[in-house]
Order: C-alpha cells, then structure tokens, then sequence
C-alpha cells in the first residue's frame, strides 16, 4: 500500500479534504478538454480531410490497406476506428485499477499516451494522411481509457448528495480551458501571415499545443488525488492483483452486470443517446465546412460560443436537477438535442449567423445533459467496483459510440450528402430517450446498494 493509498475509507469524511481532491478532480477535465474542442471538433475534422485528398486519386478515394475509403469519409472512420481499440483496454484497465486499488498510475499512463500522440500531429503535412489517422486513433483511444479512471473516482470524492453538482462542475472546467485554448488558437490561426506561418503550420501548431496542455495540467489531479482500495461488498481481495487475469475480470464483471440489471437498462439508453451526442460533437466541423461553405474562423468562434455557454449550461442544469431530478432534466436536454439536429438539416449554406444560433443551442444543453448523466449512473455502481462498472460507462460514452460515426460516414459515402448524413443521427435521441424514460432510477439506485439522494 503506498503512502497517498486509503483503506477502508469509502470517501474522505473531512470536507475540506473532499474539497481538496474535488479541486484537483476538476483539473483533470480542465486538462484533457483541450483536445476534445480544439483538435476533435474543430481543427483535425477538416485538416485531415485536406490531407487525404491531397492524397486521393482521380476519384477523390484514398486506399489504407487497399480498402478504398472517399477521403471525406476518413476522418469518421478513424474515430469508429479508435474506439474499436478503446473498447478492447478500457475494461481491462477498469479491472486493473479496482483489484489494485491504484488508478493513479494507470490515469499517468493513458493521460500522457494520450498527450505524446496530440502533440506528435504537429508533424502531420504534406499528404501523410496514414500519420494523421494513427495518431487520431491512438490519442482518442488514449482519452477514453484515461476518462474511465477519471470518472472512477467520482463516487470517492463526493457524498451521494454532492455528485451532480460535483460532476457539473468538472464539465464547467473543462470548458472554461476549451474557451481559453479556442481564443489562443483563433488568434494564432486568424493572424497566421503576422506570425510568419502557413495556414497550415498554424493548425499544426494549435493541434501540437493542445497535447502540450493536456499533459502539463493533468500534473494537478496525479498530485492531489488520493487513491482508495475499496473492498467490493462479498468480495475477497487477497492475491487478485496480478493484470494479466484481465479478461477473466471482465467476464466476471459483465457477469456481476447481470444481477444490476436497472443498471444496464440505463447503460443501454446512455450508449445509445450518448453515441448521437459525440457524434454531433466529433462531425460538427465537417459538416460546418464540407456542407455549410463556413470558412475555419467561423467554426472556431462557434465552438468558442458553445464552450462559453457549455459552462452556463452544464452548472444551469445541475442546479435544474437538484428541483426536477437528473433523469428529468436529462430527458428535456434530449428533446432539445432532436430539435437541433432537425434545425441542422434545414441551415442555408454560407449562413454564419444561423450557425453560430445552433452553436448556442448546443452549448446550453451539452455539458449537462453529460454531466448528469455521469453523476446519476454513480448512484448506479455497487460500491468497490468503480473503475470497472466506469469502463463499462465509458464503453458507452466513448467506448461503443463507433455506431453514429460509421453511420455518419456511410451516409455520406453512400449518399455525397452531409445533410443526409447529419438528420440520420436523430434516431440515436430519440430511442435514448424512450429507453431512460422507461428506467426506474429510484428503484436502480436501491438496487445497487447506495443511498437514494432526496431528488434524483
């Protein structure tokens, strides 16, 4: 047991120690935010797409492996392609970390992984397209193992009662460092010929820069985070240590899964709803610049008026939930998410002020509909098994979110057609919404073991 390791404490008692690592909990989104907004929805979308056709043939195809792949389509697939790798980790190392009771080391790990690959695209020109898909595959897989761990310890640094506000919080962080790097970027991209740069040195630099954030900040959760071996209830521990019974883990606890199962219903819904939600998220900048005609500094500033209002949002929304409960206000934000993307359809091409309308709409409804959905499925998690009922949350989050992305590209493959591919991801909320309205989170919550919370 290491010195900064705590047993049998479920979570601080002391609050101002539960502050404390709150604190440096936030940290972690404020850290790795960077990447998702600034390289995953706004600059590598349509950089990579310029790479692959200026490596595509006469047709506009290029062909990794010999599989012919139109080069608009590429980016989507790398992403479907990353979380492939990212369902295959993620629960060994959520297995790993709760039979240790160390998360720390393996949060590094994934964290600067993760970092090394978004800083290593500054080398991604010319037509080196194979480089920028690996990369993408390695950092976005890289994310998802390291958000598995970081979520994992949400039920240790906040009482039941504290979670949703705990959990809106760290998405406001997240989003107030995305709005920060945006700007950076938007005036090194905007006054690129001023600093003696290519636009494309410029993008390169602000996707590098985004890996060189991610790793410095994650230094702050690895020193104030205090790790906690948590017996699970029935559960014997001794000799369960070693990584390599991994996959018999995982069995085990897809098993366990099975006596949960209000916990899995609401797994269901969250992967299915969730997957439309990263793939607006993940497609935006395509569709804003492929279909829309938008020039880069609109789609930066448009992201930049979603991270803004993402933080009003998310902390608005937790405070909805403590009157209306997590599952109510997370069913409003997915009415609202069906409305957007059918608004999306219909938007003129060459139309910023309409654009950056839905920009707005998103930004009020993104960061909360995520950030209690996180908060409610830890009231769902039977104590000590955090980190691998989380990477199972995770699978869904980002982990088996490959659907709407492979969905997203072959209605474009198949079609040529953004706006067709952008209204056949409606189907994901509109069945998350109809699953989550159907599960009883009450009765969940009780099942699981945990105490109910006054609204939930």
């Amino acid at each position: 047991m290491t010195a900064d390791t705590i047993e049998p404490e479920e979570y601080a008692s002391d609050p101002a120690e539960r502050r404390r690592e709150q604190r440096g909990w936030y940290f972690y989104d404020f850290a790795c935010s960077v990447y998702s907004t600034s390289v995953l929805t706004v600059f590598l979308g349509p950089y990579l797409t310029s790479v692959a056709r200026a490596a595509a043939d006469a047709d506009g195809f290029v062909h990794p492996l010999g599989i012919p792949v139109r080069a608009g389509s590429l980016f989507a697939y790398a992403v479907s392609a990353s979380i492939v790798v990212a369902v295959l980790v993620m629960p060994l190392v959520g297995a790993a970390a709760d039979r240790t009771g160390r998360k720390k080391p393996l949060l590094a790990a994934s964290a600067y992984l993760g970092a090394a690959a978004t800083a290593g695209m500054f080398f991604l020109a010319g037509d080196r397209y194979l480089l920028g898909a690996f990369l993408l595959i390695v950092a976005n897989a890289s994310l998802s193992v390291s958000m598995v761990l970081y979520n994992a310890y949400l039920p240790q640094i906040a009482q039941p009662d504290e979670r949703d506000a705990v959990s809106s919080r760290g998405w406001a962080f997240g989003y107030t460092s995305g709005a920060l790097v945006l700007v950076l970027n938007l005036v090194l991209y905007s006054g690129h010929d001023s600093f003696g740069l290519t636009e494309g040195e410029a993008v390169r630099i602000c996707l590098a820069s985004a890996g060189v954030w991610w790793g410095a900040f994650t230094l702050v959760p690895l020193r104030r985070l205090r790790d906690r071996q948590v017996r699970p209830e029935g559960a014997e521990r001794a000799g369960e240590g070693a990584v390599g019974s991994g996959w018999g883990q995982l069995r085990a606890t897809l098993k366990d899964m099975r006596r949960h199962p209000l916990t899995l219903s609401f797994l269901l819904a969250y992967l299915i709803y969730n997957d439309g939600i990263q793939t607006v998220i993940s497609q935006a900048s395509i569709y804003g610049s492929e279909e829309l005609k938008l020039d880069q500094t609109t789609l930066i500033t448009a992201v930049l008026l979603v991270q803004v209002l993402a933080v009003a949002g998310a902390l608005g929304m937790g405070r909805l939930a403590r009157t209306y409960g997590a599952k109510r206000t997370i069913l409003a934000s997915l009415a609202v998410w069906t409305l957007i993307l059918a608004a999306g359809y219909f938007l003129p091409a060459n139309s910023p002020v309409f654009f950056y309308w839905l920009a707005g709409a998103i930004g009020l409804v993104m960061g909360g509909s995520q950030a209690l959905s996180r908060s409610l499925f830890s009231h769902l998690v039977p104590r000590g098994k955090e980190a691998e009922y989380f990477s199972a949350y995770e699978m869904s989050d980002r982990g088996l979110s490959w659907l709407g992305p492979l969905v997203f590209g072959l209605a474009y493959q198949l079609t040529g057609s953004y706006r067709d591919a952008i209204i056949s991801l409606v189907i994901f909320f509109v069945v998350g919404f109809t699953l989550l309205a159907r599960v009883p989170v009450r009765r969940a919550v009780e099942a699981a073991g945990n105490p109910v919370p006054e609204r939930i």
